[in-house]
């Protein structure tokens, strides 16, 4: 039998990649909590790669700036408990390809959309062309799927296991 065990922020365990006739170099293992525990709040760190799309680890604490982007995104709650604010922008600063999202200056001028509470294994779409900020009263977990960007941090030095 097997048991389901959930990690979160305090408490987890990191796996590893067992190889069976194959070379270590082909393959890469992070954790999201192990990475959401050593970074600042609010840095998006990719955990892993497909082509031009990311999985970012976010540790999620107090409120984030106002980001937007060309294209959906999506953010899973992996811990704790994160507000999503969205508000349509009048006009986006992006062209219709940039990839990944932006930090906006200041407020953003559009009308307000509402607000998605997430808890552990919510998810919510982030549209293309809204303005997003996340609010967490306490540090949380945020695993985002996006299109790599220029805020996209890529660590995989420190944190993949590679043998």
């Amino acid at each position: 039998s097997y048991t389901t065990v959930f990690g979160s922020l305090d408490s987890y365990t990191k796996g590893g990649v067992e190889l069976i006739n194959d070379d270590a170099r082909h393959y890469a293992f992070s954790n999201v909590f192990e990475v959401a525990a050593k970074s600042k709040p609010w840095v998006k760190v990719a955990v892993a790669k497909n082509f031009e799309y990311v999985l970012e680890a976010v540790r999620a604490e107090g409120t984030s700036e106002w980001r937007t982007a060309a294209h959906d995104e999506f953010a899973v709650c992996m811990d704790g408990n994160v507000t999503v604010e969205l508000v349509k922008l009048d006009a986006s600063p992006l062209a219709a390809d940039a990839e990944g999202s932006i930090a906006l200056d200041g407020e953003p001028a559009g009308k307000p959309m509402g607000r998605i509470h997430l808890g552990r294994g919510h998810q919510a779409l982030l549209p293309a062309g809204a303005a997003y900020r996340f609010v967490a009263a306490s540090p949380s977990v945020l695993m985002m799927q996006t299109i790599a960007g220029p805020d996209t941090q890529f660590r995989w030095a420190e944190i993949c296991q590679t043998v």
